[in-house]
C-alpha cells in the first residue's frame, strides 16, 4: 500500500510551518523588510559589528547570500559598511541607528506572530513542541537558522 501525503509527520510540520512564516512575512511587509533581512538584522543587533564571514557562519548562509541582503540593507539604511583601517579588502557591517532601533519592533512581530500562531495550543502543548522540535534539531545536528 502507498502511503498518502497525510501520513508523514514531515507533511503536518510543512503545512504548520509555511503557515507560521507566512504569518510573520506578511508581517514584515509593513516594515519593508524580508524575513531573511530580518535574521541579518537580528543576528548584527547583539553585535557592534560582524564581517560577512562571520555573518554567513552565523546564519548558514553563502558570503554570497549575505552580500545580496547586506547591499539591500545597506540601501534601506538599516546597515552601514564600516572599513577595515588594517586591511583595505576586508570590512564588517553594522546596524545604523535606524536598524538599531526597528530590530526590537520586528522581534515584536515576531513573538506577536508566534503567539497568534501557537494561541489554540495550551501553555503545556507549546512548552512540549518547542521542546520536541529543539531536541529534533538538536540531535539531527541543525543549525542553520531557516532564513527562506
Amino acid at each position: 500500500m502507498v502511503s498518502t501525503l497525510t501520513d508523514h509527520t514531515g507533511y503536518w510540520l510543512r503545512m504548520s510551518s509555511n503557515a507560521v512564516s507566512h504569518g510573520f512575512a506578511q508581517a514584515l511587509q509593513s516594515e519593508d523588510v524580508t524575513v531573511a533581512e530580518w535574521c541579518l538584522l537580528r543576528t548584527l543587533y547583539d553585535h557592534d559589528r560582524l564581517s560577512p564571514s562571520a555573518l554567513a557562519d552565523a546564519m548558514g548562509m553563502t558570503k554570497g547570500a549575505i552580500s545580496k541582503l547586506a547591499e539591500r540593507l545597506l540601501a534601506k539604511d538599516l546597515v552601514a559598511r564600516l572599513d577595515n583601517p588594517d586591511d583595505r579588502r576586508a570590512h564588517s557591517l553594522s546596524l545604523t541607528a535606524t536598524g538599531r532601533a526597528k530590530t526590537p519592533r520586528l522581534a515584536a512581530l515576531a513573538d506577536h506572530n508566534d503567539a497568534a500562531f501557537f494561541s489554540v495550543l495550551s501553555d503545556d502543548e507549546q512548552a512540549t513542541l518547542l521542546a520536541l522540535l529543539k531536541a529534533l534539531a538538536q540531535r539531527r545536528g541543525l543549525t542553520a537558522p531557516p532564513t527562506v
